[in-house]
């Protein structure tokens, strides 16, 4: 069994036209990482222009944020990013989309993170996300032609949630909207609350809150395979 998981975090770094900068948002990125490397996983980082991306949502408290910047060997992984040129879809045995503002204008569009997340998932492997992750979830087709998230059970960054941080109106489009247009079949909690969804090979996480629990049910699914 594959013991490799591709985590996939934006490259844009401005929040709109706000003048205010934005990246990915580390805690979703540091608590799934301590879930699976403490289960012998290894993890490789891409994202759209490849090298050191922007992050932001530091909270000096979280222990596991420190435990991730500490790590020598992960901060060389991360701020390298690969390019999805130099991704291998079959070295993967899942794929996570980590959360931060930033992907709602990077991921979406990206035809070759997609297709990597396309090849990983027909190859019996793990497609998930947090948060904002979903939104490179929202073009992904399979070989049928059909949406990958058409007819599952998804769950993501809510409508409510961006109207409680007044972005609604800064990002280009409404996530959960979207998804529900693409034909998934979206569930949430409320603000802030812990929720992830698994459907059909697919995990999904609606906040920052959500993703230690997003790691875990990741962690579930592979031992499935």
């Amino acid at each position: 069994m594959n013991k490799k998981i591709l985590f996939v975090v934006t490259s844009h770094d401005k929040l709109g036209e706000t003048g205010e900068s934005t990246g990915y948002y580390l805690g979703e990125v540091s608590h799934p990482w301590a879930v699976l490397t403490a289960a012998g996983y290894e993890i490789d980082f891409v994202s759209p222009l490849g090298g050191n991306p922007k992050y932001y949502g530091n909270n000096p408290e979280d222990a596991v944020n420190q435990q991730f910047l500490a790590n020598e060997k992960y901060q060389k992984k991360i701020q390298n990013t690969l390019t999805p040129e130099q991704v291998r879809a079959e070295d993967y045995a899942a794929i996570l989309y980590a959360g931060g503002h930033g992907t709602m204008w990077d991921f979406p569009d990206n035809a070759a993170l997609a297709k990597i997340a396309q090849e990983i998932y027909e190859n019996n492997g793990i497609v998930s996300a947090v948060c904002h992750g979903p939104a490179g979830l929202v073009n992904i087709k399979l070989s049928n032609g059909k949406y990958l998230v058409d007819g599952k059970k998804i769950n993501a960054f809510t409508n409510e949630e961006e109207a409680a941080v007044k972005l609604e109106n800064v990002v280009p489009f409404s996530l959960e909207t979207k998804l529900i247009e693409r034909g998934a079949k979206f569930e949430k909690s409320g603000l802030w609350q812990t929720h992830v969804t698994v459907d059909a090979r697919v995990v999904t996480g609606q906040n920052p809150q959500s993703a230690h629990a997003v790691g875990e049910a990741v962690l579930t699914e592979l031992k499935k395979l």
